[in-house]
């Protein structure tokens, strides 16, 4: 006998209605989910523009935005805050003396430093001069940025709660050191959606992996939609060969007949969904969709031969190298042109905790000239008031040496205390620095600003109260900005 059907004969009357009303509970349940995911594409649909795929949710945004893209420039691994942004000029005093107690105090250190006998300090060994009509001193490490520090809001005071790069990293990206949480384009995919059809709404840049550095793993995850449709999810455009893997059809294949397999695909997906009202259905269709226009934006995108030569000459001569930094950012600047929502530039290699000299100049010799060259190229073009430019890494460096420390080298091990990040672009004020540390870059004396703030004031220049954009997972509330309080920060708002 069937072993399933023995034990329903041995069932109980109580056992035999419970278990069946368990099943017809959830039978209902799904079907108010289907009405309820109809009601919100209905009210997303309504508040479309014509012809438009991608639609922002019904009510968003909130109020009138200050930007309509984001371009985040994700320098991971850690970048030092105290050799490129927050000078301490006083700290050449100090060489080679160990931190005092009471400014380390009984903050938490990684277990790459915690055995050491000593914590010895190491002033910055590059220069700093002050730059544009704000005066900000910036390391002569960063000559093409500091050309644009007029436009540059810099925060000296950002902290997080994560110490090591993947929580730190997922942090930054989500808002939470938990994986599965939906990545800040991905919300804003979801909340404003597209202003292009044929690309997609979200769209991270994935780098070659840096030569004469400590390269990180970059997660998924980062650009990943978590609970959010899938749809949202970043489009990853490679660094090498094709942009995207199989965008092409197999050769014999006429784009007619392409267009014929996915009308008939599509229609069995939409009876599929009408029967079951699985909303990963519907971002089935949506991405086959994107898929085939993909097939002309994608090509014509990375076309570079009419963009005029001093462009070009702008970013420098690795502009046409695809993977390279400078061609990432010239095409971020291509993307929020065509109507991207979100671009995301990660680079790798910003973790020093040896030969710092060496690998940060390494690291700002591939990206400097092509950050500077971007806020110049979005000014050019006119979409810099409309651009929120963002340039950062998971925590900053420690002041203390990690390892040997001599006047020629050392290196930095991780600090979530305070680090350096700028904005720039649509919504914020250029030229100002917000927040103060103390004499050893260690601790926040004033205007401390949380990854949570940060995109709390992110999302408002997009026009979005980060209260108000939330999911329903898991029993919670989901937002960006976590459960605990979070807010614009004003000062930065232009």
């Amino acid at each position: 006998m069937d072993p399933l059907f023995a034990y329903n004969l041995l069932q109980t009357r109580r056992q035999f209605f419970g278990h069946t009303g368990l099943r017809l509970g959830g039978l209902a349940l799904a079907g108010m989910l289907a009405k309820t995911t109809s009601a919100q594409a209905a009210a997303a649909a309504a508040n479309a523009a014509p012809g438009q795929v991608h639609a922002p949710l019904a009510g968003l945004p909130h109020f009138k935005p200050k930007a309509q893209s984001v371009i985040y420039i994700h320098m991971n691994g850690g970048p030092s805050q105290l050799d490129l942004w927050d000078y301490k000029p006083g700290l050449k005093a100090h060489f080679d003396k160990d931190l005092p107690d009471s400014v380390r105090g009984k903050q938490r250190i990684t277990g790459m430093t915690s055995g050491q006998s000593r914590f010895p300090v190491a002033p910055t060994m590059f220069g700093f001069k002050q730059h544009g009509q704000c005066g900000r001193w910036v390391s002569e490490l960063l000559p093409h940025t500091a050309r644009v520090v007029d436009d540059i809001a810099l925060i000296k005071t950002v902290h997080t709660s994560a110490i090591n790069h993947d929580p730190a990293c997922t942090f930054v990206m989500t808002g939470s050191e938990i994986p599965g949480r939906a990545s800040l384009g991905s919300w804003l995919s979801y909340g404003l959606g597209s202003l292009n059809n044929d690309l997609p709404s979200f769209v991270a840049l994935t780098p070659q992996f840096p030569s004469g550095s400590n390269g990180q793993a970059l997660f998924s995850r980062m650009w990943g939609s978590g609970f959010l449709p899938g749809k949202h999810t970043g489009v990853a455009l490679r660094g090498a060969g094709d942009p995207v893997l199989y965008l092409q059809n197999p050769d014999g294949l006429p784009v007619g007949e392409r267009r014929a397999m996915l009308d008939a695909l599509n229609k069995l997906n939409q009876k599929g969904f009408e029967k079951s009202g699985d909303p990963d259905i519907q971002t089935r269709i949506a991405q086959y969709e994107m898929a085939f226009r993909m097939q002309t934006s994608v090509p014509e995108l990375v076309d570079l031969s009419n963009e005029p030569q001093s462009v070009l000459d702008l970013y420098g001569p690795e502009v046409k190298k695809s993977g390279s930094f400078a061609h990432n950012a010239l095409m971020a600047r291509r993307l929020v042109e065509r109507g991207v929502r979100v671009v995301q530039i990660m680079h790798r290699g910003w973790d020093q905790h040896g030969s710092l000299p060496t690998q940060l100049r390494n690291q700002c010799l591939d990206t400097d000239q092509g950050t500077g060259a971007l806020i110049q190229d979005l000014k050019q073009h006119g979409l810099l008031e409309n651009t929120l430019v963002i340039w950062g890494g998971e925590f900053g460096r420690t002041v203390y040496s990690q390892g040997t420390l001599t006047a020629t080298n050392y290196g930095r091990d991780h600090h979530p205390r305070n680090f350096c990040m700028w904005m720039a672009g649509g919504g914020v004020k250029g030229g100002m620095s917000l927040g103060e540390t103390d004499d050893f870059s260690y601790n926040i004396t004033e205007s401390p600003v949380h990854i949570n703030d940060l995109n709390a004031t992110i999302l408002h220049c997009m026009g979005i109260d980060h209260n108000r954009l939330s999911v329903k997972f898991q029993g919670l509330d989901m937002r960006l900005t976590g459960v605990e309080a979070a807010d614009p920060v004003k000062a930065l708002l232009a």
